[in-house]
């Protein structure tokens, strides 16, 4: 049923980009994106297919939600140019005069934009520039100056410090979804059928999780690797989150064992190379793995 509500509001917001816009970033940093994958593709399609008309609005339109399209465009894979950005410096110049007061007043914008500069490809210069100013300001009038931030704009304040650790484009997706499901149950705008779907959606995700992790530990307890190779680092759970960390969706979690399975033995190869063997033994070593890979390849 909270799956049913959530796709009845990617109806509700079709008519605007905006929202649309706004509700895509909502489920995504909540973790939920996978269960909208279609629904996701058509919003942003349609918001794509307007593009002449929404790169007119967009000069017009509020920094938060030019900067906010930008990102998801590119994010999933759609052409979008910086261009929709070339007319920042001159915006930046024009308010001037009153800067400060101006970045105190669109803190979401300039957050947006941040994030979005993230996605920026080599040269482009439009963006490292748009970076720079961001992070300059959110810093200078944000972190260090908190009395700026109205009492109801904490959590606001909050995402701020959180985006200047670390931007969201380089940040784990299942770590961001658990921190982001408690900063969201605060917000004003929060909708508890979309929290309630967060929430038990992690919880489901998370045993199976658990499974995986189970299975992996079984395996690599019974192959002994760790007794017979007491010098070898035992990272068997730090390889897991790794490969969870590469692709979080349940219905992945074969590819998710086997990669915490290669990952776990060239851990222990490299540790016989870096710390264990003399070079005779390892001369040894390589000419047997390079049979053994010979031979593998002519069985398959």
């Amino acid at each position: 049923m909270l799956k049913e509500d959530v796709r009845h509001m990617f109806d509700e917001a079709a008519g605007g980009s905006s929202s649309s816009l706004k509700q895509i970033d909502t489920i995504q940093m909540l973790g939920l994106n996978y269960h909208f994958d279609d629904e996701i593709k058509g919003s942003l399609d349609t918001i794509m297919s307007t593009k002449d008309k929404n790169d007119v609005c967009d000069q017009e339109n509020d920094l938060y939600t030019r900067a906010l399209r930008f990102r998801l465009l590119r994010q999933h894979g759609y052409e979008v140019s910086q261009d929709v950005f070339k007319n920042f410096k001159e915006e930046m110049m024009m308010r001037s005069g009153n800067l400060k007061e101006w970045t105190v007043r669109d803190v979401e914008g300039i957050l947006s934009l941040y994030e979005a500069s993230f996605y920026a490809f080599e040269g482009e210069e439009i963006l490292d520039e748009a970076q720079k100013f961001t992070t300059t300001h959110l810093k200078v009038q944000l972190i260090k100056a908190n009395s700026i931030i109205s009492h109801n704009k904490q959590n606001l304040s909050k995402q701020v410090s959180h985006a200047l650790e670390l931007p969201l484009h380089w940040r784990v997706p299942r770590a961001e979804a658990r921190w982001f499901i408690d900063t969201y149950k605060t917000m004003q705008d929060m909708d508890p059928s979309l929290l309630e779907f967060a929430r038990l959606d992690f919880n489901m995700v998370q045993a199976t999780y658990q499974e995986d992790l189970k299975y992996v530990s079984r395996w690599w307890r019974e192959l002994g690797l760790s007794e017979a190779l007491g010098f070898a680092r035992d990272r068997l759970v730090e390889n897991f989150l790794w490969a969870v960390g590469f692709n979080f969706e349940p219905r992945f979690r074969n590819f998710r064992r086997q990669l915490t399975k290669v990952n776990s033995l060239i851990t222990t190869i490299y540790d016989i190379y870096d710390v264990y063997g003399s070079l005779d033994e390892l001369k040894l070593f390589t000419d047997g793995v390079q049979r053994w890979m010979l031979l593998l390849f002519d069985v398959i």
